[in-house]
């Protein structure tokens, strides 16, 4: 697969903004996902799919690093100016394919990824199975009364990101013991079903809620060991949402910082340029070092990745903190030097608002990610 010679996080912001930004302010209002969209960052070319950045290129994927994906999810969210769409890509192309890369059987493996890596099946899941074991189970597996080696799944998750376009699920299931495992459930299983749901936020995601009325799945959905979730997939969620999420908010705050760079000078204020009172350079100064610093810390976490280990919690929660509360900070001041029209849905510093105040509650919320990096540092385990 041909490469871009440019910056990766380029070469993504400015498909981007060609791509889907035109058309954001309209879907976001009407709460409308566009498969043409999907498709279209799926088969850009040159350079990488956004659909499969991290499926080896055996495998049909583009085989970039952590850190080349981070950049690149970034520049998606730059150019975008769409979290909800940010979203929707980034667990599709980071947090249901990597387990199936790392804890897949090599049929798993050959069936998936590459229909994965093309955007030809979309691959969904809970951002309430992010947390691990922080999240009471909401659905139990038994093994199946027929002696096949399969199991019966039962229970009903939220928040499914992608579900009303996905062709199957990530799924983490609780047995009677207290042990998890995670299985690859696909949309065609009997007495499985897709209802709509979904937050008010990221409206341009399309949500839904995934319904297991008995499903009988076989022995080939097991994603890892049985029983495993807890040490294997779990664990590898949890990091990869709390990096891989926050990637495109990245994006996101670099592009709220320009506009309220440009707000700075176009407005005025008693007269004067807004830009030459000192307490307006000195917030933008403030928000500048805020998207430095987020990036530092994504790259950091993305290194390890590329290093050959998993990024460690303590990383990994701390960097989705600090992206959290940046987002929080940037917004806000982007608001102040927008002027009135600011919060409204069709600029992107409503949006983020909005949508801001969601992602500081996924991947566990403060309450999840404090507890950890607090772990971390005393040597808790």
């Amino acid at each position: 697969m041909e490469i871009p010679h440019f910056p990766i996080g380029e070469w993504a912001r400015e498909l981007a903004d060609r791509v889907v930004e035109p058309t954001v302010a309209d879907r976001d209002r009407e709460r409308r996902w566009n498969p043409r969209l999907f498709a279209e960052l799926a088969e850009a070319r040159p350079g990488p799919s956004l659909t499969g950045p991290l499926v080896p290129r055996d495998l049909g994927g583009a085989g970039l690093s952590a850190t080349q994906t981070v950049a690149l999810l970034a520049g998606l969210g730059e150019g975008a100016r769409d979290p909800g769409l940010a979203l929707a890509v980034g667990v599709h192309a980071v947090l249901a394919t990597v387990p199936l890369r790392a804890f897949g059987s090599p049929w798993q493996r050959e069936r998936y990824l590459p229909r994965m890596a093309s955007g030809e099946w979309v691959g969904a899941l809970s951002l309430q199975q992010t947390q691990g074991a922080s999240m009471a189970p909401a659905v139990t597996a038994r093994p199946a009364a027929d002696g096949s080696g399969g199991w019966v799944l039962t229970g009903e998750l939220d928040l499914v990101a992608g579900a009303p376009v996905a062709h199957h699920f990530l799924v983490v299931a609780a047995h009677d013991d207290g042990g998890r495992t995670a299985f690859v459930v696909d949309r065609a299983t009997p007495r499985l079903r897709v209802g709509e749901a979904g937050p008010a936020a990221m409206p341009t995601c399309p949500w839904g809620r995934l319904v297991l009325g008995g499903c009988a799945v076989p022995d080939t959905a097991v994603l890892g060991t049985v029983a495993g979730a807890a040490t294997e997939v779990e664990p590898l969620l949890a990091v990869l949402d709390w990096v891989f999420s926050s990637a495109p908010w990245l994006g996101l705050i670099r592009a709220l910082t320009r506009d309220a760079i440009e707000g700075a000078r176009e407005r005025r204020l008693f007269g004067r340029p807004l830009h030459h009172d000192q307490s307006v350079r000195f917030t933008l100064a403030d928000l500048a070092a805020r998207c430095e610093l987020a990036e530092g810390m994504l790259h950091r976490a993305a290194q390890q990745f590329d290093s050959g280990h998993r990024p460690s919690h303590q990383d990994a929660a701390a960097a989705r903190l600090f992206v959290a509360a940046a987002v929080r900070t940037v917004t806000d001041a982007a608001a102040r030097l927008s002027g009135p029209l600011g919060l409204t849905g069709d600029r992107l510093v409503g949006r983020a608002h909005r949508d801001g105040l969601f992602f500081a509650g996924t991947g566990g919320g403060t309450e999840v990610l404090r507890p950890v990096i607090a772990a971390s540092l005393l040597e808790l385990g």
